[in-house]
C-alpha cells in the first residue's frame, strides 16, 4: 500500500512551489494549481479507501481469512476473469485520467498517475485475494491488471486519446432446472447487481475500435466503431460443472457444455459525438464504458453462428 502513494507524491512533488494564478473551478487549467492537485490527491484516497472497505465487506463476507498464499487460476471460467481483470484496470484508470486532466498537471504525469491507479487499486484487491481461503493471490491476475492499464497508458503517450476502448455489456442468466439455479444463486448472487458482476454466463466484455481517428480523412462516421466481443456460457463451477451440496450430495452436470463466444457488433463512441455542455460530456463519458446495444453476429466454440436483432 505504501509504495503507490509514495511514488505519487513524488511524481507531484515538482509542481509544489510554483507560481499559481486563479482559474476558473471547473475549468481545464494549462499549468499546475496546486489546489486542484491536493484535492484530487485526497479524493481518490477517500474513495480509493471506502471501495476497498466496502469490497473488503461485501465480496469476502462468509469466506474465512488464512494466512498469505498464493492460486494459479488461469484455467478457470475460460478466463473471463481474467477480461474482467482487464476491464476494471482500464476502466479504472481511463476515468482516473481523466480526473487528473484538472490538475493542470503535465500530461505524461496525468497519464501515469491516472494510467496506473486502475493497476494499483487492482494490486490492493488481489492481496486481500491472498489473504481469503476461497482465492488467493493469482499472478495471471496481476498480468491481466498491467494489460488493462498498458492498453490506456500506451493509447495515451501514443495518441493522446483512446482510439481503442474497452467496454462492458451483460444480461441475465436463468436455469430451468432448480437445482442448477440454486447453485447459481449461491455462486453469483441474487441480486440484480450481484449477478452484474460476478455471474461471467451473462458478461460480455469488448474491444471498440474507432476506424475514423486512425484515416480522418475517411468518410467513416467518427463516432461509429467496430467491436469485437469475448463471453463464455454454461459455467457453474470453475474448472467443471460438478460440485458437493452442503448435504454431501454430489452433482455432476458436465453435461452443461462450457462454450466461449465471439461477437462483431456495430458500436457507438459517444465522447465523438459533438456537445458543448460539460454535463453531457461527463454522462457521454460514463455512457463509453458500456457496449451500445446492436445488431450483433455470434460465433460459439461448438460451431453455432447467429445473428442477434439486438445483443447486450
Amino acid at each position: 500500500m505504501k509504495k503507490p502513494f509514495l511514488t505519487l507524491l513524488l511524481l507531484l512533488q515538482p509542481c509544489c512551489g510554483m507560481a499559481q494564478k486563479k482559474v476558473p473551478f471547473f475549468s481545464i487549467p494549462d499549468t499546475t494549481v496546486n489546489s486542484h492537485v491536493w484535492l484530487l490527491t485526497g479524493t481518490t484516497a477517500a474513495l480509493y479507501g471506502a471501495s476497498l472497505a466496502a469490497l473488503n465487506t461485501a465480496w469476502y463476507k462468509g469466506y474465512p481469512r488464512t494466512g498469505f498464499h498464493f492460486f494459479n487460476d488461469i484455467g478457470e471460467w475460460k478466463q473471463m476473469d481474467k477480461a474482467g481483470h482487464i476491464f476494471s484496470a482500464y476502466f479504472i484508470g481511463k476515468y482516473s485520467r481523466e480526473m487528473w486532466r484538472w490538475s493542470g498537471l503535465p500530461r505524461k504525469k496525468q497519464i501515469w498517475i491516472g494510467g496506473l491507479s486502475g493497476f494499483a487499486y487492482q494490486s490492493v484487491v488481489e492481496v486481500l485475494d491472498g489473504y481469503s481461503s476461497e482465492w488467493g493471490f493469482s499472478w495471471s491476475d496481476m498480468g491481466a491488471n498491467a494489460i488493462g492499464s498498458a492498453l490506456l497508458i500506451s493509447q495515451e503517450l501514443a495518441w493522446n486519446e483512446q482510439r481503442i476502448q474497452l467496454k462492458f455489456s451483460a444480461h441475465p442468466q436463468h436455469y430451468d432446472d432448480p437445482v442448477l439455479q440454486e447453485k447459481a444463486d449461491q455462486l453469483f448472487g441474487t441480486t440484480f447487481w450481484e449477478r452484474t458482476l460476478k455471474n461471467y454466463n451473462g458478461q460480455t466484455y469488448w474491444l471498440s475500435v474507432n476506424p475514423y481517428s486512425f484515416n480522418k480523412n475517411s468518410r467513416f462516421p467518427k463516432w461509429l466503431n467496430i467491436a469485437v466481443g469475448y463471453g463464455a456460457q454454461g459455467m457453474v463451477g470453475g474448472r467443471d460443472n460438478t460440485w458437493t451440496d452442503s448435504h454431501g450430495i454430489d452433482h455432476d452436470y458436465n453435461q452443461l457444455r462450457r462454450v466461449r463466444q465471439f461477437y462483431l457488433s456495430p458500436d457507438i463512441d459517444f465522447t465523438r459525438i459533438p456537445t458543448r455542455k460539460k454535463g453531457i460530456r461527463v454522462l457521454f463519458q460514463v455512457l463509453n464504458m458500456v457496449k451500445f446495444p446492436a445488431p450483433t453476429l455470434e460465433i460459439s466454440s461448438k460451431g453455432r453462428v447467429v445473428l442477434h436483432p439486438v445483443y447486450f
